[in-house]
């Protein structure tokens, strides 16, 4: 273990207690085999589908086929599954706070898409839900009162580098499960609260199994019941569409249901298959919404299948916030999200996420008003989703602002993590690894294949994008924005190379988080924040 992070030392010591880092040793080295096929699974998945020319398709499984299996029941507190907060980093202690006393049916507590994985981050949020769990948190009242706590540990493409057994960094989701479930479980399990997570960006079924055994490991090895565990699989990747019931089937005893969500599936279409030119996605922010085909009917394939089988089907992240300096535009924002959502809500879905707790009240009305009931389980859509429909890419073009926006973006998400923050507002929206992935996923994919600009002459190109950049760090400068200091302005200059070096790269990297953790820039900022001392080996 990389030693205490300054001034923290109350907690450091309460979670890495000799127990449970005996007990995160145990777990990595029971599953490390089988976490190693997994690595290898996707970098031979990827080459199939980039090198011969392959596209996927649906398995022929039993799975699927078998028409009577269900999910085993949800305890009562997960039968409404409305509304959750999205991309709440426990690692910020305000806003955590303010989420736990929210009116919302669940908190997804995120080490991932909207959290920055430096030590004393991880050591924070991981301390923060300890208080909490135990009722120790100054102010939050008693677990059982409170929303859902949504455990979203980090996905498989990140490593904690902090600490090593056998003489191995540890996978970053097993390093936060094996805390989480540790030091909370028997608590959350005595207030019928948990351990209930959220599971990223899983390739496939198999990776399904694998935590559908770590969980039964966890379960016997803490002593609380089989089937306590229950956990939610974000379908962030293209892949994992189809395998929903196969996904579903691996977890049936532990299943919490499927996500959909946008951009972090879009950008794995880029990643999986964007060396084809007829894969190119057009403007984000003109021409890819829930409502183009290849989202709409993965949606209704999510929907389709969770409810065939007994499980709640939940939709994505409203990003949008309202603003403290123009309320004017306020009721606009209201209208539009809650336009957006009735139309997930009378697709069928039992839920879904917004980020601002200030759009919670509209919500809940939306909800009240049209499916007042806590899930709508009853909606069984007759549509079938093949898989030319989830592969269907929406016709369009690149525009400046698109293209400009794209570029800002990932920039800032390089230099907010930088900053240490996992996410941030932009022009009235949070942004976070997932705006981040697809920005900088589609800027690649445009420069490959010279997409034509729909208004101005000319193409995308490596020199164009540079000259976007860097006009983004002048505007910025100018208006003494993220350049208030030497150290912050050595920061946006950093955010601009990496995000150049990314979006140039011969080989598309797969994930803008796995780019960073695995960057000396990245730590060198934060390497002020771990106090002198050997690092621990078991």
């Amino acid at each position: 273990m990389e030693p205490c992070p300054e001034g923290l030392e109350a907690a450091y010591n309460t979670l890495y207690s000799p127990d449970a880092i005996q007990f995160i040793a145990e777990l990595v080295s029971t599953f490390d085999t089988r976490i190693e096929q997994l690595y290898w699974k996707r970098l031979k998945t990827k080459c199939t589908y980039q090198k011969l020319d392959q596209l996927p398709k649906f398995r022929n499984s039993p799975e699927r086929h078998e028409k009577h299996w269900k999910v085993a029941p949800l305890p009562q507190r997960l039968q409404n599954r409305h509304l959750d907060l999205g991309d709440v980093s426990p690692a910020n202690t305000d806003h955590f706070k303010k989420a736990l006393l929210a009116d919302v049916q669940g908190i997804q507590v995120d080490f991932d898409d909207g959290h920055c994985p430096t030590w004393k981050n991880q050591l924070i949020g991981l301390y923060n839900i300890f208080k909490v769990v135990h009722g120790q948190f100054s102010g939050i009242p008693s677990l059982s009162t409170l929303p859902i706590l949504m455990l979203r540990p980090r996905a498989w493409n990140m490593i904690e580098h902090n600490m090593m057994v056998n003489g191995k960094e540890v996978p970053g989701p097993l390093f936060d499960f094996g805390v989480l479930v540790f030091h909370n479980a028997h608590e959350l399990f005595k207030e019928g609260s948990g351990p209930f997570f959220y599971l990223s960006k899983l390739e496939g079924a198999d990776e399904a199994e694998l935590w559908n055994d770590i969980f039964v490991w966890a379960q016997q090895k803490l002593q609380i019941p089989y089937g306590t565990i229950k956990a939610c699989v974000l379908i962030e990747n293209i892949l994992s569409s189809f395998e929903m019931d196969e996904i579903l089937y691996k977890l049936k005893d532990h299943s919490l249901g499927l996500n959909c969500g946008i951009w972090d599936y879009a950008a794995s279409i880029i990643s999986k298959f964007g060396h084809k030119k007829n894969f190119m996605l057009p403007d984000r922010n003109k021409y890819v919404n829930m409502s183009r085909h290849f989202l709409k009917s993965y949606m209704l394939l999510v929907i389709k299948t969770c409810h065939k089988r007994g499980a709640h089907a939940t939709g994505g992240m409203a990003a949008q916030s309202l603003s403290m300096e123009n309320t004017s535009r306020n009721s606009e924002i209201i209208e539009n999200v809650c336009k957006s959502k009735l139309q997930e809500i009378s697709a069928g879905v039992d839920g879904f996420m917004v980020y601002d707790i200030g759009l919670v009240p509209y919500i809940n009305k939306l909800w009240k008003q049209h499916a007042p009931e806590p899930n709508q389980l009853s909606v069984l859509p007759n549509e079938s989703v093949s898989p030319e429909d989830l592969l269907q890419m929406p016709t369009g073009g690149v525009t400046v602002n698109g293209m400009k926006h794209n570029v800002q973006v990932a920039i800032l998400f390089i230099y907010y993590w930088f900053q240490g923050r996992g996410h941030f507002q932009f022009k009235g929206a949070v942004e976070d690894s997932a705006t981040a992935e697809i920005s900088r996923s589609q800027i690649w994919q445009w420069i490959r294949h010279k997409a034509s600009m729909e208004d101005v002459n000319g193409i995308v190109s490596k020199h164009l994008v540079s000259k976007f950049a860097s006009e983004f760090i002048t505007e910025c400068k100018k208006n003494n924005q993220f350049c208030n200091s030497i150290d912050d302005y050595q920061k946006i200059i950093a955010a601009k190379e990496i995000f150049l070096e990314l979006v140039t790269k011969r080989e598309f990297p797969d994930f803008i988080t796995t780019f960073l953790n695995n960057n000396y820039i990245f730590w060198h900022f934060h390497k002020h924040s771990i106090s002198s001392g050997p690092k621990c080996h078991l």
